[in-house]
């Protein structure tokens, strides 16, 4: 029986906007569209109108470049725009300017690929050709795309530099394909050409088939996990088709991220729908060799190398060092952290385990939570100091990422400083042994139920005991009716 990965074939196409970009690719407009009035970031070019020409935006080859280069592409010699012919409302002047590879047609770079990890397996997913294009402008539905009334039309995206990145259908899961745009992401974002914090920055279309089965293309996925369940559901319900005898359509599908379902859009075009032809008003772009090398030079620190000087340089392991480096943002948080605390261990340790594990199981990104390096370090130092226990730590760390408060303010506001008084403790574990008699006898001839009688001091005090104070109490308590017992057996 052939297994459900086996009989699935994934291939993405990734659009990123080249968000460092101040200017969009052919023409001087802003490219910085997010929260603007609508269709007020626009001129002649971008808007197609008789008589324009457009100029290619120099810096937009440089950064693309860079991308194939990161991604172990063969960078072509000449680049060729094409016109890619569609009438479609977001598209002013009827057709898109983007590459071709094909029909004499040179994309900026061909062959390149990427390595995923997961679980104990790494995969190579190779890269069919990487290229330059504008952004559509974007639709605004009333409600699902399939039940709005009408649509909006805003072309202050029109324009916009994206880079295409193909991908052959290499990818045999939804998780493969979730791993491989986070990786993605993360190499893009190290270039500092992408921001992937922003809305709408990188988009995916994925095209799927299930063995003996026609290809179909879900477009416009905004984010990693719609990804992965826009693709766990289109498997579904390919599979229902085949097993109900029903062929399954090839057309392009949408997304719906509210309903759960993919819905149809129309019919897949062909590659001769496009009618493809090059861009007269563009000529061909030579890609020189010492170009190429101008821009290696200036490639910064990607995730592999950065994963290696953090094992190097702070004497991470190799686990800590990935899980780390794995976002840009989170890299770069936890070296803000070590220039203010100088225990690299330590600042991963809450990392890795209190504060992701916070962000992962309420769905959001460390941007999105109000924690600074800062914040984190002035907590660490409070347990350093012996203000607080590491258990009160781990109480405060949410309201901290949540609310951005000062950690020694929290601890004052809800009176969580450290028990330390001897005398107090030395009491409540008097309280604790009555309690515990049973544990008591246990501890007396197994060290390990020792560990009881400790957290049943550290439970009365809701986590406030010195942990240090409260194991040399019980201990010592422990020891001293070890001795009155020996000395009655006498």
């Amino acid at each position: 029986m052939e297994s459900i990965e086996e009989s699935v074939k994934i291939g993405l196409e990734v659009h990123t906007q080249l968000t460092s970009l101040k200017t969009k690719l052919f023409c001087n407009c802003p490219s910085d569209y997010r929260g603007k009035d609508p269709n007020t970031l626009v001129c002649p070019v971008c808007l197609g109108l008789p008589g324009s020409l457009p100029v290619l935006n120099k810096k937009a080859v440089k950064y693309a470049i860079m991308a194939a280069l990161a991604l172990n592409c063969q960078i072509s010699e000449e680049m060729i725009f094409f016109r890619k012919n569609y009438y479609y409302p977001d598209l002013p002047k009827n057709f898109q300017i983007t590459q071709y590879d094909r029909a004499g047609g040179a994309p900026l770079a061909v062959n390149g690929y990427l390595y995923i990890e997961d679980q104990g397996y790494r995969k190579k997913i190779r890269i069919s050709r990487v290229h330059l294009e504008e952004d559509p402008g974007r639709l605004v539905h009333v409600g699902p795309i399939d039940q709005s009334p009408y649509t909006l039309v805003d072309y202050n995206r029109s324009g916009v530099a994206l880079l295409e990145i193909v991908t052959e259908p290499d990818l045999k899961s939804p998780r493969e394909a979730r791993i491989f745009l986070q990786k993605l992401r993360n190499i893009l974002e190290h270039l500092g050409i992408f921001d992937g914090s922003l809305e709408g920055s990188m988009r995916c279309d994925a095209n799927i088939s299930l063995a003996g089965g026609t290809r179909v293309e879900i477009k416009n996925i905004t984010s990693f996990k719609e990804v992965e369940r826009a693709l766990s559901f289109e498997i579904i319900r390919q599979r229902g088709l085949v097993e109900k005898g029903i062929t399954v359509k090839r057309e392009t599908r949408h997304w719906d991220e509210i309903r759960r379902i993919t819905v149809s859009l129309r019919t897949k075009e062909e590659e001769q729908d496009y009618r493809y032809f090059p861009e007269m008003d563009l000529a061909p772009i030579l890609i020189s060799k010492s170009f190429i090398e101008e821009v290696k030079a200036e490639m910064p620190e990607l995730p592999e190398e950065r994963i290696e000087r953090f094992m190097k340089m702070y004497g991470l392991p190799k686990y800590d060092a990935e899980v780390l480096v794995s976002s840009k943002s989170l890299a770069d948080f936890f070296e803000e952290c070590v220039k203010l605390y100088d225990k690299p261990k330590e600042i991963s340790n809450w990392m890795m385990s209190d504060l992701l594990r916070y962000l992962y199981e309420n769905n959001i990104e460390l941007y999105e939570s109000k924690i600074t390096p800062q914040k984190l370090v002035d907590m660490i130092r409070l347990i350093e100091e012996g203000v607080i226990s590491g258990k009160i730590a781990k109480k405060i760390l949410p309201e901290i990422i949540v609310s951005g408060k000062d950690p020694r303010e929290i601890v004052m506001e809800k009176g969580l400083i450290k028990i330390m008084d001897e005398d107090m403790l030395n009491e409540l574990a008097n309280k604790v042994f009555t309690e515990n008699q049973k544990a008591v006898r246990d501890a007396l001839v197994d060290d390990k139920a020792i560990h009881y009688l400790i957290g049943q001091l550290m439970r009365l005090t809701k986590g406030k005991a010195d942990p240090n104070i409260a194991n040399k109490i019980i201990r010592e308590k422990i020891q001293k009716i070890r001795e009155t017992e020996v000395h009655k057996n006498a």
